[in-house]
């Protein structure tokens, strides 16, 4: 977290005190969604639906073996996300998953187990994984070709061309990247120039922290807000080439 960051916190907290107390407490903004346009569509829906219940029995334990340390995040469902992540791609069956955002590598591997026979899950990160603190994958992960990492900015108008095949192939795309604000409204216009080989959708992680408010509201695409089904900072999922929403990814 920026000094900028701990310091807004620390004003806020003054200013107006939180009235709850509870672990990774943040100060977030509530809205109606009345105006919201396109709405989300029935395809969307359903798929957010499906997912969520296929994830009622989605067993991660495999998972949650290799974490140094509790707490055991992918146990936890709802709350957290991983169970959802292998619910949508039960029902998308992406043949090309990608992910913005490697971090543990926690996402990661649930994609590559649930992936679709021959499917193959990209994740992009500026830390190698090997470098990043608790990562939970390993050399093996990696062995057959199923799973690449790219240590690559996709911010870069140039790295983001030499990707454009590779993304405009993904069925799911995940953004889980620096939420401050800044790397995602780029990330979504660079996005929004991609012509999709296929149905495509986008999931957003942490679209209730503070940073983040702004870049999902102003999405101008089917979307729906899966966070009591996903995780309790914010979980959104984007009919990406749904026909209503065709064009950029933001105002």
């Amino acid at each position: 977290m920026s000094l900028r960051e701990r310091v807004r916190r620390r004003l806020l907290r003054g200013l107006l005190p939180p009235p709850v107390t509870a672990p990774g407490a943040q100060y977030s903004m509530v809205y109606s969604a009345h105006e919201e346009c396109p709405p989300p569509g029935r395809r969307l829906v359903e798929v957010g639906l499906e997912a969520a219940r296929l994830a009622l029995d989605v067993d991660l334990s495999a998972l949650s073996a290799r974490l140094p340390e509790p707490p055991d995040y992918p146990a936890v469902w709802p709350g957290e996300h991983y169970k959802l992540l292998a619910g949508l791609m039960q029902v998308l069956q992406p043949a090309v998953t990608v992910e913005i955002g490697t971090g543990g590598g926690h996402a990661s591997l649930v994609f590559c187990d649930y992936a679709p026979e021959g499917g193959r899950v990209v994740t992009f990160d500026l830390v190698p994984w090997q470098e990043y603190p608790g990562s939970v994958l390993r050399a093996e992960d990696f062995a057959d070709g199923r799973l690449v990492q790219w240590t690559d900015d996709l911010r870069s108008e140039a790295v983001f061309e030499a990707h454009r095949e590779l993304l405009e192939g993904a069925g799911l795309i995940f953004l889980d990247a620096a939420k401050d604000g800044q790397m995602e409204p780029v990330l979504l216009d660079r996005l929004g120039t991609l012509r999709c080989r296929q149905p495509t959708f986008l999931l957003l992680d942490d679209t209730r922290v503070w940073n983040m408010l702004a870049v999902w509201q102003r999405l101008r695409k089917p979307k729906l807000d899966l966070t009591s089904l996903g995780h309790w900072s914010g979980t959104g999922l984007v009919d990406w080439t749904a026909e209503e929403g065709r064009g950029g990814g933001l105002v």
